[in-house]
């Protein structure tokens, strides 16, 4: 007695003598989905960038860190010299612009950290409510973090100046003999600068609150409800605990923006006394009228160790976390 087994399971397992098992084919598919054309376009787009980001970033930081240790007026390569530490030892001593300057970037970061960074956490506080032209709202508190920083400069010079400005007309302070000059007075630019700065850096804060807003769960915010907390005490104990890594993030983006603030100050006075900062020292040794590119390369090295004094740490808790998830 014979059995027929060409319907069976097994049967229509094994593929015929000769042809190629499903997987083979779909494998062989997806291959002749990657022609050499294709290839070559991924190729380009990949490593065009690549490329371009290499030697616009990486080799001239790297020239920046070697040229910190010579003397060059950038005017042929067989002016540079080495010095060693010469630049640094002039900068922590004989220069009178460098603690200043470090002083104002620490000014800069404490009315950041004290200012804009609450007021964009209770924006979006407000916003997260779901209340009516929120996205309007959104969109306008934001809008002066898409605009460009040049452009936000012009138009504070406009509410600053001395005779048309916004702020004098208010307070009458536009009249002959009265005038106040917020961005010439070296007792006042630095705080109009901050105050444009806050402005924009409000927008900011507001934006990356708002997203971490959306990992609190709307349960406990209920729990804590019931049990008879109000607002405050459930912000408080329920979501300013789950925004921490949120506050992280704030600490670090805040930190970066008060070291590498520099086109606001250079539209307003282009770093005149009382708003001196690292990143104009740099840019007035460089490309100022008595070019020292080794002493502006030393500059912004410090600037690049105090950057990634705050970067690394933060580069390996965030690592450390993903490990562990």
């Amino acid at each position: 007695m014979t059995v027929d087994t060409t319907n069976s399971p097994e049967a229509a397992a094994v593929p015929p003598p000769g042809t190629a098992s499903p997987d083979k084919r779909a494998v062989q598919g997806h291959r002749r989905l990657l022609t050499r054309r294709d290839r070559f376009t991924l190729a380009l787009m990949a490593g065009l960038p690549t490329i371009l980001h290499v030697a616009l970033v990486w080799v001239t930081a790297l020239a920046s860190i070697a040229l910190a240790f010579t003397t060059w007026d950038g005017i042929g390569f067989d002016s540079i010299k080495w010095v060693g530490l010469d630049n640094f030892r002039e900068l922590f001593t004989n220069n009178p612009q460098f603690w200043p300057a470090v002083q104002h970037n620490v000014i800069w970061f404490v009315v950041l950290i004290l200012v804009p960074t609450p007021m964009g956490l209770f924006l979006a506080l407000q916003l997260d409510k779901k209340i009516r032209f929120s996205r309007v709202y959104q969109t306008a508190f934001f809008l002066p973090v898409v605009v460009s920083l040049a452009v936000t400069g012009f138009v504070w010079q406009l509410v600053y100046n001395p005779d048309t400005g916004l702020i004098n007309s208010i307070i009458g302070a536009n009249k002959p003999g009265h005038y106040i000059d917020w961005i010439g007075d070296p007792h006042l630019n630095l705080w109009a600068v901050l105050i444009a700065a806050s402005w924009r850096h409000t927008g900011y804060m507001m934006i990356l609150y708002l997203a971490g807003l959306k990992s609190v769960d709307p349960a406990l915010r209920e729990a804590s409800a019931l049990d008879g907390a109000n607002e405050w005490q459930t912000f408080r104990n329920v979501v300013f605990p789950t925004l921490r890594p949120t506050n992280t993030v704030v600490l670090v983006v805040t930190i970066i923006e008060a070291l590498r603030a520099f086109d606001l100050v250079f539209v307003f006075n282009k770093g005149a006394q009382g708003t001196e900062l690292l990143s104009i020292l740099v840019t007035n040794n460089i490309i100022g009228e008595s070019s020292r590119i080794g002493y502006g390369s030393a500059i912004a090295v410090v600037l690049l160790v105090i950057s990634l004094a705050v970067i690394i740490p933060y580069l390996i808790a965030t690592f450390r976390k993903e490990r562990r998830a």
